[in-house]
């Protein structure tokens, strides 16, 4: 357990809430820049805390006169734009509780969610996203009404307010309103994604944010954290990106960018330049990818390139130990000068502090690329129920292991080799669920994750798979999806995969074509003029997956190999059938879907 205990967290935050954090911010640093996000022309629109704030002020003073008061809930469907900040805050100021819900959801999603948690208030970003309100309204009797913030000209609907209408009618004094919530009541609702059953409700309080909060701060470890820059793109519905970004920045006085689309991330980050930034593996692999297709385009450059990552490997492990020569890193200096130091400018990564990954599983190989060109990239391992994170080691991180505990938190390895945690930032539970609450928060406090892990020497925790989704053979061989997962995407071509096996003679695969590199590969070797899945079908392409394949198992027990693959063109999206909003694969959706081709791998 780290030095610093639960109790002393709790002593610093005594009788905070996320409201009083964030006017601490704005009556110290008013002038900083808190949002910012980019006008159609390429220029940006700022945002102050003391603007910020104002925005705060008027959205309370409209959902208070709409009647939310404390103990309330209002579900948001919005993008990552200025106002969700605004409005997410103002309802914490109501001491009302805000649950925002993913933009994919259908009418049929949305009346369970916002029927499930009570919301008596609706914020929708739009009218694709009204009318989809609009089309389940009548199952949601304690629904009283839908705020739309984008201002349609003629919008027509029943109990339809529009954002002009909810900000013009003055303001709550901030200040005052600050104590309404109390430090236990809710902060928020995250739903979990609801891949083996009906999403849950996961309750997390004002003290859970502000302990985990103080927690990460420590964590991080960045001397000055006032004007950092960060981009906000993944969805708020996520824990992830509301501790990276909002709630973190509102504490903190981070410089926030908001990027409607998770698509423009590469360019977002080309302009902002981030000082923090958190991506799910697959941001991370399409960086890779993107550089190295780059690259591709010159191979002697290239191979320039791969020479020097190779020899900076083990110089940035001997830095990160504290054990590396003047000689080396005199070495590392001059490769970072000639060639690393702009490939983290071209991709606008070049003034990172902490870069962070979790969510997922990533190749360990990913890592070191990534610390080998001076991208600080470290895990962080965590769940909803613990408010993000549970472990992460920031400065000084193992390849291969998310972390030891963060600050305050207590990590222990089950006897059946579950990870469990407890801490402030454990949640209260499962909102209307005392049952599913009672699997995953035992007596003692301890909130039992699901995942199999591994603790070292040092209190270093390695994942090893999720507990339900480890794969029994036919021959009773336990072996893990997210460990063979990892490996097949360390063959160049592939850039995701899901490995296949339950109550089977042996382990397959389903492997997808990377999008840039593939075909650059195939052009390299005189295949032209291919689609993605005609590309699929080459022999020329699978004999080359087929060749990394090998290498790629090498390290595997004979039992655990993945001995046959089906190469797939069509890149799996995130929040789909296939993947989660942060791209964790859906195994029954997989499964599902691509029935006939696992099928042929066994015949």
């Amino acid at each position: 357990m780290s030095a610093t205990t639960n109790e002393e967290i709790n002593a610093r935050i005594k009788g905070r809430n996320v409201c009083t954090e964030f006017l601490r911010t704005v009556a110290a640093h008013g002038d900083l820049v808190a949002l910012r996000s980019m006008n159609e022309d390429g220029s940006w629109n700022l945002w102050t805390y003391e603007r910020y704030a104002h925005e705060v002020a008027a959205v309370a003073k409209g959902l208070k006169d709409l009647g939310v008061g404390r103990g309330d809930r209002v579900v948001m469907m919005m993008r990552n734009i200025p106002e969700f900040h605004v409005i997410d805050m103002a309802v914490l100021f109501c001491g009302a509780t805000p649950v925002s819900i993913y933009n994919s959801s259908s009418p049929e999603q949305i009346a369970y969610l916002a029927g499930h948690c009570g919301a008596k208030v609706a914020v929708v970003e739009n009218q694709v996203f009204l009318d989809r309100f609009l089309k389940v309204s009548s199952e949601l009797p304690a629904l009283e009404c839908t705020i739309i913030v984008s201002d349609p000209a003629g919008l027509a609907g029943p109990d339809v307010v529009q954002w002009s209408t909810l900000t013009s009618g003055g303001r709550i004094d901030l200040v005052t309103e600050a104590g309404t919530a109390q430090p236990d009541d809710l902060a928020t609702i995250i739903y979990t994604s609801g891949t083996t059953g009906n999403p849950k409700g996961v309750m997390l309080t004002h003290s859970n944010v502000c302990w985990t909060v103080e927690s990460l701060q420590e964590s991080l470890n960045i001397p000055e954290t006032l004007g950092k820059k960060v981009v906000s793109y993944l969805p708020m519905a996520h824990i992830a990106e509301r501790m990276t970004s909002h709630y973190t920045g509102a504490f903190l006085g981070y410089d926030i960018a908001t990027c409607p689309e998770p698509g423009q991330i590469a360019a977002y980050a080309r302009e902002v330049k981030p000082n923090v930034f958190f991506g799910v593996p697959r941001v991370w692999e399409k960086i890779y990818a993107g550089i190295q297709a780059a690259l591709g385009a010159d191979p002697e450059k290239k191979q320039k390139v791969d020479e020097a990552v190779q020899a900076a490997i083990p110089i940035t492990e001997a830095m990160v130990a504290g054990t590396a020569t003047q000689e080396q890193l005199d070495t590392y200096a001059f490769l970072d000068s000639v060639a690393f130091a702009t490939i983290r400018g071209l991709v606008g990564l070049d003034e990172l502090d902490i870069a962070i990954t979790g969510a997922a599983p990533i190749p360990n190989e990913m890592i070191r690329w990534f610390r080998a060109i001076g991208v600080p990239l470290t895990e962080v391992y965590g769940m909803s129920e613990n408010s993000g994170p549970m472990c992460l080691s920031a400065w000084k991180p193992k390849v291969g292991f998310v972390g030891p505990a963060c600050p305050g938190v207590e990590v222990k390895i089950a006897e059946d080799g579950e990870v469990c945690c407890r801490g402030g930032n454990v949640f209260v539970g499962y909102l209307n669920e005392p049952e599913k609450t009672a699997e995953a928060l035992d007596a003692d406090g301890w909130l039992h994750s699901g995942d199999i892990g591994e603790m070292d020497a040092e209190g270093f925790v390695k994942i090893v798979d999720r507990k339900k989704e480890l794969i029994i053979t036919a021959g009773g061989k336990n072996i893990s999806p997210a460990n063979l997962e990892a490996a097949l995407k360390t063959i160049p071509l592939i850039a995701q995969a899901a490995a296949i096996g339950d109550n089977r003679p042996f382990v397959s695969a389903l492997v997808v074509l990377d999008s840039e590199l593939a075909p650059q590969w195939a052009e390299q070797h005189g295949i032209t003029g291919k689609s993605l899945a005609e590309l699929a079908e080459d022999p020329v392409i699978v004999a080359e997956i087929e060749k990394g394949l090998v290498e790629a198992m090498s390290t595997f027990n004979n039992a655990e190999r993945v001995k046959k693959v089906k190469v797939l063109g069509d890149e799996w999206l995130p929040d789909s059938e296939l993947l989660t909003p942060t791209s964790k694969l859906k195994r029954r959706g997989v499964n599902a879907h691509f029935a006939a081709e696992i099928e042929a791998l066994y015949n």
